[in-house]
């Protein structure tokens, strides 16, 4: 088991660059649902994913997920991302979960490769290597996947109570039940929760790149286990670190009292 878990916790291959620093889908109204935008200046290092389906409350429908699976995909490759956030552009909104409409038009076998691809998207943005942080009025990015990661953020009695009875959650009642770790008042410009993302991502920006990636994934494959082999993955995921030129700087900064200088190398 370690010998695989050791082969699946190996950094991934040196990152290429995005080939472009801007992807749109486009529906039937031609306009844009999905736009990636990389920040400049004190904010370097931070890619926002933009979600912008209006007419369908950035409901999750074939091409909304088809382009959000390939900007993560090109984003994954490319060295200059450190924080991914996820953010709404319209107004009031996050995300309406599963575009049911569009569902209600597919065969029994195209509903079933959709949810398997929805899936597949939550997957791939919990275990993507950057940082993620989602900007939400619900905390949550609604999809395939609850019945298992439910049980795993709050319990199994509580999830069942939530999933059996559908309630709707505030944004207080969310965090009061740990499922998102902060909840804000809201603005006049409606934003709130995408500018306290920010705000964390901020805070995750300058820490060493290779280790935000490693303690990601320790943490993530190391829930799956037992607490020895989450301690066995731990060590996997630290020998990775050791011969880094992040760590030795991380070391330097701390004697000579200075702020590091990670490279991501």
């Amino acid at each position: 088991m370690l010998r695989a878990l050791t082969s699946a916790l190996r950094l991934p291959r040196p990152w290429r660059p995005l080939r472009t620093r801007s992807c749109a889908s486009h529906g039937a109204t031609g306009d844009p649902e999905i736009q990636v935008r990389a920040l400049t200046g004190r904010d370097q290092g931070i890619t926002e994913i933009l979600m912008n389906r209006p007419s369908a409350r950035n409901a999750l429908g074939n091409i909304l997920v088809s382009e959000l699976l390939e900007a993560l995909a090109q984003l994954r490759e490319d060295q200059q991302v450190r924080v991914l956030l996820f953010r709404s552009g319209v107004k009031g909104v996050f995300c309406a979960g599963a575009d049911l409409k569009e569902r209600e038009q597919m065969s029994e076998a195209e509903v079933g490769i959709f949810v398997q691809r929805l899936r597949g998207l939550m997957n791939e943005i919990a275990s993507s290597a950057v940082m993620g942080l989602i900007e939400t009025t619900r905390g949550l990015l609604p999809g395939a996947g609850g019945t298992q990661r439910l049980p795993r953020c709050l319990g199994v009695a509580l999830a069942k109570e939530l999933i059996f009875t559908g309630r709707r959650l505030s944004g207080a009642q969310a965090q009061a039940l740990g499922l998102v770790n902060h909840a804000v008042s809201q603005n006049e410009e409606g934003n709130a929760a995408y500018h306290r993302a920010r705000e964390l991502a901020q805070e995750i920006l300058p820490q060493a790149p290779i280790a935000v990636r490693l303690g990601k994934a320790a943490i993530d494959r190391g829930m799956e286990v037992d607490i020895s082999s989450g301690m066995a993955i731990e060590g996997i995921c630290y020998a990775q670190n050791i011969p880094t030129q992040d760590r030795l700087e991380g070391m330097a900064a701390f004697r000579e009292k200075r702020p590091p200088r990670f490279v991501g190398k």
